[in-house]
């Protein structure tokens, strides 16, 4: 069976965006989705569903709307988590609610979500169309939920360990896993095997967010695409932070606290200390120590997955580059 890269992939997959350019009025709806849709990013998720797919057929156009279902569904996520963060760029360009207005950012991702469906639904085999529904609503609610939990530890110093990787895997882990499941069903996969590749897909999604925390600190800027200490600044629970809490002496985790609790500081002189307390007491370890860990039991499980594994090649080196980001 044919199996196509990564790359043809996306090649692939954008070419059949592009042109989907939006006809309707009004404008003031269809701009904004246009807009953020234009703005890049690697398509993970669409490639994702795309080589999960090409594990059991080979016709990948043919699921390319449910491709670009995930897409435009991730990007509202992205739309109204910048407009609940209050953040004015997202890749390198004004966030919808500071390009247009607040009503803009709601309306136009509401209007997103209704689209994903439409592009679920569109030329999906009858007998796929419940299991990928429930597939996808699912996922679409516990993204949600795990907005809800971050919003709910913004204003909590005691949030654990567990409780954050339980977040974590509802606002990032549970969308990467819905995309290969939902390949895994269009590509006529045994119940069993698109099981595996969804918890697959949690795994590499733990691993692939705490990297995200460990490259906040310590990533090269011009590699990550984003300033080191951002999550310091704003004091942002991530593993990081929790376990430095977690592992500190009583005297270092003070230190901390009077970090995280100060009003006024020096930026770059808060970064400094807090990464200077990760440093003492590991945290930088224990977090790469874990994301190894969530990524071998990954591919595990993609071990277990009832394809040759020749075929399986592709998505492994694709995810294997998620993990090497900072490289």
């Amino acid at each position: 069976m044919k199996q196509q890269t990564p790359k043809e992939l996306q090649e692939l997959f954008h070419s059949y965006l592009n042109g989907l350019a939006y006809a309707r009025n009004p404008k003031g709806l269809y701009e904004p989705i246009e807009y953020v849709l234009d703005i890049g990013g690697k398509r993970i998720r669409p490639v994702l569903m795309l080589l999960a797919y090409n594990l059991f057929k080979e016709d990948v156009r043919s699921v390319l709307p449910q491709a670009v279902a995930l897409e435009t569904y991730h990007n509202f996520t992205l739309l109204h988590d910048d407009l609940m963060d209050k953040a004015d760029m997202r890749r390198g360009k004004p966030t919808v609610h500071k390009r247009w207005d607040e009503n803009a950012a709601i309306l136009s991702g509401d209007a997103m979500i209704i689209l994903a469906y439409q592009f679920l639904m569109q030329d999906c085999p009858a007998e796929y169309v419940k299991p990928v529904m429930e597939v996808f609503s699912q996922t679409a609610l516990e993204v949600c939920e795990g907005q809800q939990w971050d919003m709910e530890f913004e204003t909590r110093q005691d949030v654990t360990v567990g409780e954050y990787i339980g977040m974590i895997r509802l606002k990032t882990s549970v969308l990467l896993a819905g995309a290969l499941k939902v390949g895994a069903i269009l590509g006529g996969a045994s119940v069993q095997d698109a099981q595996t590749l969804y918890d697959f897909g949690i795994r590499i999604g733990l691993a692939f967010q705490l990297q995200d925390d460990w490259l906040d600190v310590y990533g090269d800027p011009k590699v990550f695409g984003k300033n080191i200490g951002g999550d310091i600044l704003c004091n942002k629970k991530t593993f990081m932070l929790i376990t430095a809490f977690e592992k500190a002496d009583e005297e270092t985790r003070a230190d901390l606290l009077r970090w995280v609790t100060a009003k006024e500081f020096e930026p770059a002189r808060k970064i400094a200390a807090v990464t200077a307390i990760y440093n003492k007491v590991k945290a930088g370890d224990i977090c790469q120590a874990k994301v190894e860990a969530y990524y071998q039991e990954g591919m595990r499980l993609l071990e277990q997955v009832q394809v040759e594994q020749g075929c399986k090649c592709f998505l492994q080196e694709f995810v294997t580059g998620l993990m090497h980001r900072n490289l």
